[in-house]
């Protein structure tokens, strides 16, 4: 029971934690944690590019080159050519760029002691913004600005229907973002919050082995077996969210272009 007592109480410490605090100047303008771990998925990420193009051959050797260069052949035969279409090919460096960023952010963040910069609202929706004025562009440059913005409502629809039906799609298009945003933050967020927190239960139960050993305490202790079991469970289910999430942000850019570029939308 005195475990179960603490629980709330580190609960809430774990949760300030993933807060976002300032680590260089202020919240307002400065640096918080998350964006500092962005800088280093950001770092990592190109160190993993270079030294892939470095040990590229006409024949990938080694677990790295082929398992790099898998990735980028999923997204470009998955995605760029199975989502976008015969344009594929102009698309494809934001699309693998995007893809294997989130990527690199969500495998940091599961190392322990580090934080995903995708487990930030803020971090999150610039990336969301950023996909938002791709597509955007793309469409205004292959329908011109007018022209994309009829493009909105149906070809084929009536009047007063193709109003009704454009300021529709006029919203959809604006909570584009802002789904991309949500959806990576929470899955990151919250995955992280539940492995914290079985983390936490098994530190709980073993604490009175881990000060003094008896019989007693050692039996208290049993259940933490139990937690530890299902917390690496939940680690390795993470693993694939980390990947699931990248790729389901890379597919819904991917698809956002295929519509912004479209005929006849």
């Amino acid at each position: 029971m005195d475990a179960f007592s603490k629980l709330p109480e580190e609960i809430n410490h774990l949760v300030s934690e993933f807060s976002s605090m300032p680590v260089v100047g202020g919240l307002g303008a400065g640096l918080t944690q998350y964006s500092v771990w962005l800088l280093v998925a950001a770092i990592v990420f190109a160190a993993i590019m270079l030294v892939f193009i470095k040990r590229q051959t006409l024949v990938p050797r080694g677990v790295f080159v082929n398992g790099v260069e898998y990735l980028i052949e999923y997204v470009q035969d998955d995605v760029a050519k199975g989502v976008v279409g015969t344009e594929w090919r102009r698309h494809f460096p934001f699309l693998a760029t995007i893809f294997l960023f989130i990527l690199v952010n969500n495998f940091i963040g599961l190392i322990p002691g580090c934080k995903p910069g995708t487990g930030a609202i803020g971090c999150t929706a610039a990336l969301a913004l950023v996909t938002f004025i791709y597509f955007v562009y793309f469409g205004c440059k292959k329908h011109g600005v007018i022209g994309y913005i009829k493009s909105l409502a149906p070809a084929g629809v009536m009047f007063p229907m193709n109003v009704f039906v454009w300021v529709i799609e006029v919203f959809s298009l604006l909570l584009r973002p802002i789904t991309l945003a949500i959806r990576l933050f929470c899955n990151m967020f919250a995955g992280h919050i539940v492995m914290g927190s079985f983390s936490i239960m098994a530190t709980l139960f073993a604490e009175p082995l881990l000060e003094h050993f008896s019989a007693m305490n050692a039996l208290g202790a049993l259940p933490s077996l139990a937690w530890l079991a299902i917390l690496l469970i939940i680690y390795a289910v993470e693993l694939i969210v980390a990947f699931v999430q990248a790729y389901v942000f890379t597919v819904l850019a991917a698809v956002y272009i295929q519509i912004a570029e479209a005929e006849g939308h």
